[in-house]
């Protein structure tokens, strides 16, 4: 799949024995790594759509670790050579991701399956209470041709 730009994805790696399993969420020495803010998780309940948002300067880096998650990027950014671009990624305990959303880049996630979904994010920035980097965009928005439903067939 072609990535937006300035988007990337690493596939986690469990390390698993017979008490369980360890598993690096992120990295300093990882490319992805830019900066630390802060840590925080969000849940989403079966069938859940939480988008669309953005951060002028943040960037995200999600990893779904409980259940499953179809995440979506859009980039809408002017001069962007993806501009226009959607990546659907579907990710969580049986896929284990990280994906590195940059500033500007439209992102949400919607609960699949049976079962809550929970996200870890771990942003380059710390949430601001008094000015928070956090922008909305309707997610059945006219400006994002995207469907959240299940697609059959």
């Amino acid at each position: 799949m072609d990535l937006i730009d300035g988007v990337s994805v690493r596939v986690l790696r469990q390390i698993h024995d017979e008490r369980g399993y360890l598993m690096e969420l992120m990295r300093s020495d990882w490319e992805e790594f830019e900066n630390f803010g802060q840590v925080y998780m969000t849940s989403a309940y079966p069938g859940i759509v939480k988008a669309w948002h953005y951060h002028k300067e943040q960037t995200d880096n999600f990893i779904c670790i409980f259940g499953m998650a179809k995440v979506v990027l859009y980039d809408p950014r002017e001069g962007s050579p993806t501009k226009g671009m959607i990546n659907e990624f579907f990710v969580g305990e049986k896929k284990p991701t990280l994906i590195k959303i940059p500033p500007l880049v439209y992102h949400g996630f919607k609960a699949v399956g049976h079962e809550k979904t929970v996200i870890v994010n771990v942003p380059t920035k710390l949430y601001d209470y008094e000015n928070p980097d956090e922008h909305r965009v309707p997610y059945d928005s006219d400006d994002v041709d995207y469907d959240w439903d299940v697609k059959m067939g």
